[in-house]
């Protein structure tokens, strides 16, 4: 199965990072829409609506540490 069937491509950042405010709200938006479906897919195939949002806060908390922890080396 492909992780990525069904999901379009992301515009990229119009803003720089630096642009804190303005980066982090376009963000906002164009994750959105993903995570709306995401969520409603996974209520749709059964699962709590807490617990599919507690699972997704976690595994992004994960990645982000793990490729914290990459780019440090180790």
């Amino acid at each position: 199965m492909d992780a990525k069937a069904g999901f379009r491509p992301l515009p990229a950042p119009t803003h720089e990072a630096k642009e804190f405010m303005a980066y982090e709200s376009e963000c906002r938006s164009v994750m959105m829409p993903l995570l709306t479906e995401l969520l409603e897919r996974a209520v749709a195939a059964g699962w709590n609506p807490r617990t599919v949002a507690s699972t997704l806060m976690f595994l992004s908390a994960q990645q982000v540490s793990a490729a914290s922890e990459a780019s440090a080396g180790g």
